[in-house]
Parts: C-alpha cells; structure tokens; sequence
C-alpha cells in the first residue's frame, strides 16, 4: 500500500522464501523487498537463489536489529542493503527507489563497520599476500589499491584526494572494478575486500582514524 501509493509497482507478495523465490523467477522484479526470518526457507538462501537466477535483480532486506549478525551474512549473499523493520512509509520508498537505481543503500563506512563486526578474524599465522588471491587476478596493481580504499569505506571524493586522481578517474577505476569481478555496488565491494584478506578486520578503523 505504502510503495503503491507512491507509484510503484508491486507486482507480487510472499508469505515465505519459497514463494519469494517462485515469484521472481516468474515476475523478474526490479527490486525485491526481503524479510530475513521466514518459515520454509530463510530470507537469506532465498536471497542467494534469486540472485543466481536474476543477477541484474536487486535485493533490499529487512531486519529487527541494525548490527543483526544476519545482515552481514545478506550482504555476503548478494543484498544492496537493508531496512529496519520500523522504517518509516518516506524511507521504505526513498529506499527501494534508491536500490532500483543500481545503487547500494548503505554508506560503505557503515558497511565496513558491520563487516568488521562479523568478519571471520584472520588465522594466526603468517597472512598471505592478498593480491595473489584467484578472485583478485584480473585487477591491476591500481584496481587493487582502489579496491582496497573502497572496503575501508572511503568515498570517491575520499579516493580522489588520497591517490591524487579526478573524480571522474576513479569512477572509472571503480567502474572496472565492478565490471571485472562482477559486482553489484560498494556494499559487496567493501564484503569482497574482507574475504580475500584484502582488508582485514581493525586495520580499516586504524587507518582510517
């Protein structure tokens, strides 16, 4: 009713993550608007479902808590960002119309926070180099250092000013980025930096400061 109102279309409802994932693959939605916790199957592998179908579908979760352990696992899984469940009428659409534009909803600096908080902590030990990682290899020595700022959670006027580039170069870096390993926005670059070792947890706050 709320996203009617304000001229979007709803092409479909679910009442769990079965028919969730039935109703995109059949609808081929924009934007799907997923709760976390749903019986039959969990927002979550409903999310990685749709998503490995509809790679160009974006998906926008809602959950009770803002440091929810589950949100960093939805990011992993491939979501733009998420909502608190009590999100006022004027945000939910800000949001969706956000997501639907190609945008990611979290600020990466909040992002770096919640992957920080859930990140597996590297094991003891020497740590190998990050940019020998297979997920990496089609980078430059420049995408990576870019890659690297972005899962610190700069902005691209931060980026800019920190490698001494135009704006609109390191758009383009970024852009690359996107296009060479197949990501979505700045939520799943920043979750990429953390899993290949790129960035590890604490060294971002560090450096950061």
């Amino acid at each position: 009713m709320i996203l009617g109102a304000d001229g979007i279309d709803v092409v479909a409802e679910a009442a769990d993550g079965v028919e969730a994932v039935r109703a995109a693959r059949q609808l081929r939605p924009d934007v799907v608007l997923m709760d976390v916790r749903m019986p039959n199957l969990d927002g979550l592998e409903a999310t990685r479902r749709i998503l490995a179908e509809l790679p160009g579908c974006r998906v926008l979760m809602l959950t009770t808590f803002d440091l929810d352990r589950y949100v960093y696992a939805a990011l992993a899984a491939g979501a733009s960002g998420f909502l608190l469940k009590d999100v006022t009428p004027e945000h939910l659409v800000a949001a969706v119309r956000l997501v639907g534009t190609g945008d990611a909803l979290l600020a990466p600096s909040i992002t770096r926070r919640l992957v920080e908080r859930f990140a597996a902590p590297a094991a003891p030990g020497p740590r190998p180099d990050p940019r020998g990682h297979p997920a990496l290899a089609a980078l430059t020595p420049r995408e990576l250092e870019v890659l690297g700022l972005l899962g610190r959670g700069r902005s691209n006027a931060e980026l800019a000013e920190e490698l001494t580039l135009s704006e609109a170069t390191v758009k383009t870096h970024v852009a690359r980025i996107f296009a060479k390993l197949s990501l979505r926005d700045r939520a799943q670059a920043v979750v990429l930096a953390y899993e290949t070792g790129l960035v590890t947890p604490g060294s971002a706050g560090r450096e950061q400061s």
